[in-house]
């Protein structure tokens, strides 16, 4: 056993040799100049870090996403390779007789040759990049290829090293995206919302109706496999754009349950038709953050099924904007998470006007500057008091963190409104920031934080934007804030 063992490291490591050798002998046009560079780039994680901020700055919310997932995997493979790999197997590095001096690096690498961290943190950051984005991931694996090739290439490691830190760092992305599904998971905590009784229990989803809006960020991954699966029954329909309110309307209208698939816009759509029709909502997740599902306790597809089947839902509140002087379009609308005045509904306006012209990542850093440089304060009056706001936040339910924007719930059957005001004066920038350093405080220079039924919001100027739930409108001169307790029946396991 011990000569076979023997045998199979003397073949790895004549292998090893003659294929370090090769690429030694080999000139690639080109390659002296840009490998070694490449590979100095990447030392300290520097080459990505730099790619994370261009993915943060040019991408959609899903590929900032993908470009955290992608730091997280470095982080973890880097620490992984510099404790355990490196001091396991005490590799020396290559003897570099034969690899060019012009390709050497000018200061020796003093650690251990087994495995290659630089191979290891560049895989790392590519595939957790490609496992949330695979459009990013294309542009990303040619580049983390060149980089552990370049390690080779100027004689630090040999390709053994190469392909098992390589190997490493995809392994650390999957491990990272594992425990991310499992930080979800974990924050799908249920509340404490009221059972709703009488809602239909339909086992094999005959009387359901799924609409699935198919430019959500996750909708092509949310599971409606499982769900055609459990609910062989139900009616899917797919769509985009203009045509979705429509035909959630319809869907409302004929079917029993409506179902529906999509990020937090798509629900609120929903909600507003189920409530119109009078019928309850199932929600499988389908968006790229997913608040009201997470903070509903909704796990994802296989929850929602089973609870469908089985005749399981709760109540939950929902907030209602009513316009009061019959200005702007004089629709009521409904917020599930959340609405809000001032400076995010501008940041919203200036997005949605330049992302089409010059791509979603750039058109919100332009926004940001435009709303922190030139926006002034809105000047309104709440419950009857004049009042100068950088930002008026209505939660749907009560929000835990700090600021004047926190994120989370416990729960959504609460029939109260969580509000927030950022004080006008002075400039948006410091005021918001001032504000979230706050925290909840009930009454701050900055911040004012409290809980009502109801709130009365008059003489807005006109053109004031408004948003809710992340989608943006005009304003109307005044409009009434409302918690409706119980409003709304929504499928979920007990």
């Amino acid at each position: 056993m011990a000569d076979q063992e023997l045998t199979w490291r003397g073949t790895v490591a004549r292998w090893d040799r003659g294929l370090f050798d090769a690429v030694a002998r080999r000139h690639w046009p080109g390659a002296d100049r840009v490998l070694p560079r490449l590979g100095r780039a990447a030392n300290h994680g520097v080459l990505w870090g730099g790619a994370a901020v261009a993915i943060t700055v040019l991408g959609s919310p899903r590929a900032r996403t993908a470009a955290l997932r992608g730091i997280g995997s470095l982080a973890l493979a880097s620490a992984t390779i510099n404790t355990v790999g490196k001091w396991s197997v005490r590799r020396p590095r290559p003897v570099l007789d034969g690899v060019p001096l012009t390709r050497q690096p000018a200061v020796p690498p003093r650690t251990t040759s087994f495995p290659s961290g630089h191979s290891a943190s560049a895989f790392a950051f590519a595939a957790g990049v490609a496992l949330e984005s695979p459009v990013w991931g294309a542009v990303l694996v040619p580049v983390a290829a060149s980089v552990a090739f370049s390690r080779v290439y100027t004689g630090v490691h040999y390709p053994s090293d190469v392909v098992v830190g390589s190997a490493l760092g995809v392994a650390a992305a999957l491990a990272v995206r594992g425990l991310a599904r499992e930080a979800k998971r974990a924050r799908a905590v249920p509340g404490d919302e009221r059972p709703a009784a009488g809602v239909p229990a339909l086992p094999d989803g005959q009387g359901l109706t799924v609409v699935v809006n198919t430019a959500s960020g996750t909708a092509g991954t949310a599971g409606l496999d499982v769900l055609r699966e459990r609910l062989p029954k139900a009616e899917v329909v797919e769509c985009a754009g203009e045509e979705l309110e429509a035909e959630l309307a319809a869907a409302a209208d004929r079917a029993e349950v409506l179902g529906v698939c999509g990020g937090d816009g798509t629900v609120n759509a929903a909600a507003t038709a189920a409530l119109r029709a009078g019928v309850p909502l199932a929600l499988f997740p389908g968006g790229t953050l997913n608040h009201f599902a997470l903070d509903l306790g909704l796990g994802g597809t296989e929850d929602t099924c089973r609870a469908i089947a089985e005749g399981q839902a709760v109540r939950v509140s929902v907030g209602r904007i009513t316009p009061t002087d019959g200005s702007g379009d004089g629709a009521t609308r409904y917020f599930l998470n959340n609405f809000s005045i001032g400076a995010y509904p501008e940041l919203l306006r200036h997005r949605l006007r330049w992302a089409p012209r010059i791509g979603g990542g750039p058109a919100a850093v332009l926004a940001a500057w435009r709303v922190l440089r030139a926006e002034r304060p809105v000047r309104l009056t709440l419950a009857g008091r004049p009042r100068s706001v950088w930002l008026l936040f209505a939660g749907n339910g009560t929000y835990h963190g700090t600021g004047p924007t926190p994120r989370r719930r416990d729960g959504v059957g609460e029939g109260l409104l969580d509000l927030r005001l950022v004080h006008g004066g002075g400039r948006p920038g410091p005021r918001l920031m001032a504000a979230a350093f706050t925290g909840p405080l009930s009454r701050s220079p900055f911040h004012v934080a409290t809980r009502r039924r109801g709130l009365r919001v008059e003489d807005v100027p006109p053109g004031t934007p408004l948003a809710y739930d992340g989608e943006y409108a005009k304003a109307p001169a005044s409009l009434v804030l409302a918690a409706l307790p119980d409003a709304l029946a929504v499928y979920r396991p007990r």
